[in-house]
């Protein structure tokens, strides 16, 4: 069997003009963070289910390796071919319809290829709120979010993508397809498979379509951008925040001086509160969003600012007055990647600790990469409310920002994640392991988790067709 003869049965499958072999196909073969550029065989566009499961039958038929790929805006290099010219993209960006939605049970079914914001417009549209929130929400998929366990900014209340996420339709890497779209809230009748496939970053079988959770719109939706004395007073807020807000505390947001100076050089239209200030190396955003009045709300919101200025852990607060203003801080939060990225080259890290342990982690790391690493500037920001930091390290000031990456990133990882791992956290929180860290994953997943997860591999996937060398290395 050629790779003629699979591309003519892939012709007859989805039609010849969604097999794409000719032109530039960088969109689909380079990763977003442009770490790493593939050449695949051919990029397929299967248009419904059945194309994609017809699909996925060939290529085991021919034993043609089968990269799945959503918006292609991961940042783990999950989903990206080899530079062997022998694997297929398999594309779910046309599985872009929302099948339905269910308002008496609080759901909404779509298809993989579906972008995020897409998703949020529709749920808006019919009353509800579908509260996943990413910055790459305009051009990312469901299907990818799903796949890749994806995190943003509202998981202090509603959870990651997997929490979001009530059934699954999946075509196994025999071409088979199991229908878990039911939606249901309790169904206890065996493994948990769609939570198996949540996570597995198309390694176990092509997510193409999910039933989610719809939730109440909000009536009311406040955000304050406080500067604060340290991290433990960050740490402290938070829990303040919790007492005071209850489930209303939507996100919490915390972000370094240097973070935030950085948006401030290279985004000078933006106001960054309290960039500069001294005495506050850190300032904090949080959001409350509360179902019952604005007047309601807007007290629990400045009784907790006032307990927050009495207990010193807040040294000054702007509380947004507008839906504008709350955008606006918003904005500059969701503004670190690209100023830093404007910056030079840097070495990024998603990592997770227990919020209590984040104070420490910080002290002792911060210290390690200043003595092992002298002038690295370190750009520290992301989502305290759940644990989540995007601990990142910029090159010194002045240096060469491509010569720091090529030179110091595998002696950075190394300071960095040992550090996480003392402190009892996971090198990845919610960017996935992809390509990019499966040998990272060797190092700091125990034996026994790493047994398990190939052996569910090689069950589900014996041919080793679906993604290979995402996640899990080829033994």
């Amino acid at each position: 069997m050629t790779a003629a003869a699979l591309l003519d049965t892939l012709r007859q499958t989805v039609g010849a003009a969604h097999v794409l072999t000719e032109g530039d196909l960088s969109a689909w073969e380079q990763d977003w963070r442009r770490r790493k550029s593939g050449r695949a065989l051919a990029v397929v566009r299967p248009g419904n289910t059945a194309e994609v499961a017809a699909v996925v039958r060939a290529c085991a038929a021919f034993g043609t390796a089968l990269i799945p790929q959503g918006g292609n805006t991961g940042l783990s290099v999950g989903s990206t071919p080899d530079a062997s010219g022998t694997q297929l993209v398999l594309s779910l960006s046309r599985l872009n319809r929302v099948r339905g939605i269910d308002a008496a049970n609080l759901t909404m079914t779509v298809e993989a290829g579906c972008i995020l914001q897409s998703v949020q417009e529709a749920a808006a549209q019919a009353g509800f709120l579908f509260p996943l929130s990413l910055a790459a929400e305009g051009s990312c998929t469901i299907g990818g979010n799903l796949a890749t366990n994806a995190g943003g900014t509202q998981v202090v209340r509603y959870g990651n993508a997997r929490d979001l996420c009530l059934g699954l339709e999946v075509v196994t890497p025999q071409g088979e397809v199991w229908d878990g779209l039911s939606g249901l809230r309790k169904d206890n009748t065996g493994y948990d498979l769609r939570n198996l496939m949540v996570g597995s970053e198309g390694t176990l079988g092509v997510i193409t379509a999910a039933t989610l959770k719809l939730h109440a719109r909000p009536v009311a939706q406040l955000t304050a951008w406080a500067a604060v004395p340290s991290m433990e007073a960050a740490v402290q807020l938070l829990g303040l925040a919790h007492r005071h807000l209850g489930a209303g505390l939507t996100g919490f947001e915390v972000m370094n001086q240097f973070s935030l100076s950085l948006v401030a050089r290279h985004m000078p239209q933006l106001r960054v509160p309290f960039v500069g200030m001294d005495g506050a190396p850190w300032c904090v955003l949080l959001e409350n969003s509360d179902s019952e009045s604005e007047e309601h709300a807007r007290a629990r919101f400045e009784h907790l600012m006032e307990r927050a200025f009495e207990d010193g852990c807040a040294l000054d607060a702007v509380v947004a007055g507008s839906i504008a203003q709350a955008r606006e801080l918003w904005h500059v939060r969701e503004s670190i990647p690209l100023a830093q990225a404007e910056e030079g080259l840097n070495i990024k890290h998603d990592i997770s600790v227990a919020a209590s342990r984040i104070p420490a982690f910080i002290a002792h790391t911060d210290a390690l990469l200043a003595r092992e690493v002298p002038g690295a500037r370190l750009v520290t920001f992301g989502h305290l409310g759940d644990g989540n930091l995007h601990y990142n390290v910029q090159a010194p000031k002045g240096g060469d920002a491509a010569a720091f990456l090529r030179e110091q990133e595998p002696r950075v990882n190394a300071l960095v994640y040992d550090a996480v791992a003392e402190h009892g956290g996971s090198f990845s929180a919610e960017h996935g392991v992809g390509t990019l860290k499966a040998e990272t994953l060797v190092q700091y997943k125990s034996p026994v988790a790493l047994r398990m997860m190939r052996a569910i591999k090689q069950a589900l996937d014996p041919q080793g067709i679906m993604n290979p060398g995402c996640v899990l290395l080829e033994d």
